[in-house]
């Protein structure tokens, strides 16, 4: 196996791999202040936006987990990756060439990291299934596909294949393409019997599951032969890239209309999203053989932006600033139990949810294929809003013709009526069930206030915005506390540093280098200036991104995360061109309180010494020279 990657080439992808385009692919960032960006935290759950990316620095950090890094380090969380891994992932994105240390480039044959490998192997068996729709074999998958209405262009945009009957064709294929029947076997595109390995999919028509970034992770397969045995649709198995709780079909395709229109719109099979695009719901994706849970939220607010500022507000168009996602489900039992099950995961989103249920009870599928595909985006524009479909439902189930059937009814709904998180809909939705179930509403509303009262309170604080004042939390174990940010002598010190550390080649920035070691006074950030003298001061920065990295490689292992927090926080001054006149304020203002401090030692030294002391004269003379440094910068402002 070869070595470590050399420095240089781990410098060099550093450097092209862009982190807002890298993270921008899992997280919806906004501008949130000179070069800076924000966006809802992908390694926690938050409806504040907390993450914050500095471009021209490379580096990232959420300031309500406390994790941040690099690039790289951003993929080894996200993907589970060891460092190697992910560094050749991000070397293959953006074309260096990666040397090892011991013995140069790795020989042919040897696999450059596990992931990436089955990637490659995930990528070679979607191209072949997809090569493999054109053959006569594939005659009754072409056939499936033109009887719903998608041509061969639809099939080449989704990426749809056919899988040949028989027992190891992909196996030579792939065998041929130089991976190993271990790594194949970990893709799960095999399958292993008494007799050895096998093709999983086998006559079948194929759809390739794509992560956000667009890596074929997996496979979804349906039967299309009368004389199969095996279920209707069958998918990759959990593997180390698929996990099927935690994809969603289509997000490649919707990820960038998702976070320009602020809504999803959530079907329940493959080509229920090949129809929804097609027919210009462009925002349409499918959960994989598994109900829509949590894991997928939390995919779906990252890429709506989904948080507590502007949730509710009104665009133009209809749609809330906070987002909407739309849940369709076909129009039978099982449809509306899926929509109730996806009410459960309501209150994890901001966004407004809806339902969207077709009154002839067909899928976006059957819809386009009978009406057209004005229907379907008329299916969707005729949302209903989930709380109101949940609670129709739940009426339903009642005979409201008799006395007991409306008080039951009424317990029931009203626990529901009673957990919107909404303040300004909980009101509305107590005068409407109240006229649906022809009681009194003073009754109703007493019994949506005692509903309320039994419900477990929410936790609705805001989760680690910068801006909002107080002590700093205490770091994880072995980190140092940051600053009490009510000591404006530690958060003076705080600024500077985050000042620097961001715009080191500043005019301003060179006085920094003129500070000595007890010039801050937070241990936390006295190991940062450390770090920042170790690696050369400011005078060594050449290209920020470089330089800061150099910083955090001289820090500590338990300093290096806040040299990371500090290059990402948003300064004060958001005007660019007032940039450069902060830097050298805040840095003259740290220099002249270590200045008061050295001058205030040396009058103390001054007052002990009588004036024919040996060494009262230098001391005097250093004195003078302190107050006239202090004039000076003070003359600066």
């Amino acid at each position: 196996m070869p070595g470590r990657i050399r420095r240089e080439d781990v410098a060099a992808v550093r450097e092209r791999a862009r982190i807002e385009e890298i993270v921008g692919e899992h997280v919806t960032l906004r501008p949130a202040g000179v070069g800076s960006m924000k966006g809802l935290c992908p390694f926690h759950d938050e409806r504040t936006p907390s993450f914050h990316v500095r471009p021209q620095v490379g580096l990232w950090h959420c300031f309500g987990c406390g994790e941040g890094g690099d690039v790289i380090s951003f993929l080894q969380k996200l993907d589970g990756l060891a460092f190697t891994e992910a560094v050749e992932h991000l070397a293959g994105r953006v074309g260096v060439q990666l040397r090892y240390e011991e013995g140069g480039a790795p020989r042919p044959g040897e696999e450059p990291g596990r992931r990436q490998r089955l990637i490659e192997a995930h990528r070679s068996a979607a191209a072949y299934f997809a090569e493999q729709l054109s053959s006569p074999d594939a005659a009754q998958a072409r056939s499936f596909l033109a009887e719903r209405g998608f041509d061969r262009e639809a099939a080449e945009q989704f990426g749809v294949g056919f899988a040949p009957r028989g027992w190891d064709h992909l196996l030579r294929h792939l065998r041929g393409r130089g991976f190993t029947e271990a790594e194949l076997v970990a893709t799960g595109l095999l399958s292993q019997g008494s007799r050895g390995v096998y093709d999983r999919f086998r006559g079948r028509l194929v759809w390739p599951i794509r992560d956000v970034t667009g890596d074929t992770v997996g496979f979804g397969a349906r039967r299309i032969f009368e004389d199969d045995q095996g279920p209707k649709y069958l998918n990759s198995p959990e593997t180390a890239l698929y996990k099927k709780a935690q994809v969603l079909y289509g997000i490649d395709l919707a990820k960038r209309e998702i976070a320009k229109t602020k809504q999803v719109v959530v079907v329940e099979g493959y080509t229920d999203v090949m129809a929804a695009h097609l027919s210009g719901v462009g925002t349409a994706v499918a959960t994989c053989g598994t109900a829509f849970g949590p894991d997928h939220v939390r995919i779906v607010r990252r890429l709506l932006g989904d948080g507590s500022a502007g949730a509710g507000v009104q665009l133009s168009s209809g749609r809330s600033m906070g987002g909407e996602v739309v849940f369709t489900f076909d129009g039978d039992e099982a449809g509306q139990k899926a929509a109730l099950r996806a009410f459960g995961e309501d209150q994890r989103f901001y966004a407004q949810t809806f339902v969207a249920i077709s009154p002839g009870g067909m899928d976006p599928c059957e819809l386009r294929q009978a009406q057209g595909p004005d229907a379907v985006k008329a299916l969707v524009a005729g949302r209903q809003p989930l709380f109101e479909f949940v609670v129709r439902s739940t009426l339903r189930r009642h005979d409201l013709d008799t006395a007991e059937g409306r008080v039951q009814a009424l317990r029931e709904a009203a626990p529901v009526v009673a957990g919107i998180r909404d303040t300004a809909l909980r009101p509305e939705y107590t005068r409407m069930l109240a006229g649906w179930l022809g009681m009194e509403g003073g009754a109703v509303e007493r019994a949506v206030q005692v509903a309320g009262r039994a419900a477990p309170r929410r936790d609705d604080r805001r989760d680690g915005d910068p801006a909002v004042p107080g002590p700093e939390p205490r770091g994880e174990s072995g980190r140092p506390a940051g600053p009490d940010r009510r000591d404006p002598v530690a958060m003076l010190e705080r600024q500077v540093l985050e000042a620097v550390l961001q715009y080191p080649t500043a005019p301003g920035a060179a006085v920094f280098d003129e500070l000595d070691a007890d010039a801050f006074t937070v241990p936390a950030l006295r190991a940062v200036h450390e770090a920042v003298r170790a690696a050369g001061g400011v005078a060594a920065a050449g290209e920020p991104a470089t330089w800061l990295e150099t910083v955090r490689e001289e820090a500590a292992s338990t300093v290096a995360p806040l040299v990371a927090e500090l290059a990402v926080t948003p300064l004060p001054e958001d005007r660019p061109d007032a940039i450069d006149g902060y830097v050298a304020g805040v840095v003259r203002r740290i220099a002249e309180l270590g200045l008061t401090r050295r001058i205030a030692d040396a009058r103390g030294r001054l007052q002990r010494m009588a004036a024919d002391d040996e060494g009262y004269a230098a001391a005097f003379a250093d004195l003078i020279a302190l107050e006239g440094r202090r004039r000076a910068l003070r003359d600066e402002d």
